[in-house]
């Protein structure tokens, strides 16, 4: 894929600086596109903020500009890397570097911390593995994801609130696993319904539901609890039942559970997360990006280095 960039890695050449800026620039992307595609159930979209009363989609879009220098610092620090805890605490660094970014941007609202992780790893993990197709990429992530990080702040998460209260797995437990719900459900439905001639909005609307069907999202159940979460479920799983997005009765569905969840104030934010990865991934296995500037990272690589 683009393993001869990779060979340029002593100091911030040229080629290292070109890889790391385009899959920050991808990275970016993949944020931008989840918070436009629309309709999404109770989440913020072209319609409004959904669920949410402290976010909308221009501070969405703001959030992921703020975050693309940092996912670039991630890839470079993860070019010719071995995957080991220096790695590992090298990328959390940057990665709490991020956070801070982020709220500040925000004033406070927590738009992509979640996504700080997901992305960040996948982005490390693409960086460093010279290359491969999803699979490898998640696997790699995943091989990150599970070595520790001593200098981790000892604060209680609502996270680890939620994966006390409920054992769910939440985004390390994604992370930790290779990012099942990703490579098994995301990128295969995105690519199922692409191929069977459906608009880029209806199959990336159906691989968020199949998501939803499956994911123990954190962010519901912190908010709603099991009953949310079985609404979301379920209401996911009617939709796709019903034809999904490309069919009038799966649209019907889909405002039906849109409303729902509105008004028990839920969003599935972890299920959005892992939409941004699954955009994320195939993109970059299909070698694609809407930032033409650093389209030169692939298509020139034979003589980047």
């Amino acid at each position: 894929m683009y393993a001869t960039v990779l060979t340029a890695r002593n100091g911030q050449s040229p080629a290292r600086k070109q890889l790391s800026n385009y899959l920050a620039a991808l990275a970016k992307e993949s944020l931008t596109a989840e918070a436009e595609l629309t309709p999404k159930p109770g989440l913020v979209d072209r319609r409004g903020s959904g669920s949410h009363h402290d976010l909308t989609l221009g501070l969405l879009r703001r959030s992921a500009a703020v975050l693309e220098p940092y996912f670039s610092q991630m890839a470079s620090a993860s070019i010719g890397r071995v995957v080991d805890t220096s790695l590992r605490e090298d990328l959390a660094v940057i990665g709490r570097a991020a956070e801070r970014a982020m709220y500040k941007a925000t004033s406070g609202s927590n738009t992509h911390k979640g996504a700080i992780w997901i992305l960040g790893l996948l982005v490390a993990a693409s960086a460093g593995i010279g290359d491969g197709n999803s699979q490898d990429i998640a696997s790699v992530g995943g091989s990150i994801a599970r070595l520790p990080d001593r200098a981790q702040p000892a604060i209680i998460t609502h996270g680890d609130v939620v994966r006390s209260r409920y054992q769910a797995a939440g985004a390390r437990g994604e992370a930790s696993s290779n990012f099942p719900h990703v490579i098994e459900l995301g990128v295969p439905t995105l690519r199922k319904q692409r191929a069977k001639g459906y608009s880029e909005e209806v199959s990336r609307l159906d691989a968020l539901l199949r998501i939803m069907t499956q994911l123990d999202d954190t962010c519901v159940l912190y908010r709603g609890g099991v009953e949310a979460l079985d609404v979301v479920k379920s209401g996911a799983q009617n939709v796709l039942a019903a034809g999904g997005y490309a069919s009038a009765h799966g649209r019907n569905q889909l405002r039906k559970l849109d409303r729902e969840l509105i008004a028990r104030h839920v969003s599935p934010g972890g299920s959005a997360d892992l939409l941004a990865a699954t955009i994320f991934l195939d993109a970059l296995e299909r070698q694609q990006c809407d930032v033409s500037t650093y389209k030169s990272a692939w298509e020139d690589r034979d003589g980047a280095a």
